[in-house]
């Protein structure tokens, strides 16, 4: 029997950027509550564009919870109205 050699090249910055991508996305399933900086972030809008454009829309209004000066949203139902409000667009 003829031995066999097998080699396995492994790009560990592709194996880091795969698992870094799918850990976001389950992260973002488990988001109850996000700010206006999480809301950035996933988005790639800037806070002031956020600000100006969705934060003021009365959509938003009715889902924002509010503690003194802090501001939250529902996840999900963030995610749709910012859907609803870009595709007005």
């Amino acid at each position: 029997m003829i031995p066999a050699n097998i080699e396995v090249s492994l790009d560990k910055q592709a194996i880091r950027q795969y698992i870094e991508k799918w850990l976001d996305e389950e992260i973002r399933e488990v988001l109850w509550l996000i700010d206006l900086q999480k809301m950035s972030e996933l988005t790639n809008m800037s806070s002031r564009f956020l600000e100006n454009e969705i934060v003021c829309d009365a959509r938003m209004r009715a889902i924002e919870i509010k503690k003194h000066r802090k501001r939250w949203w529902p996840y999900h139902e963030a995610f749709k109205v910012v859907r609803e409000i870009t595709n007005g667009w």
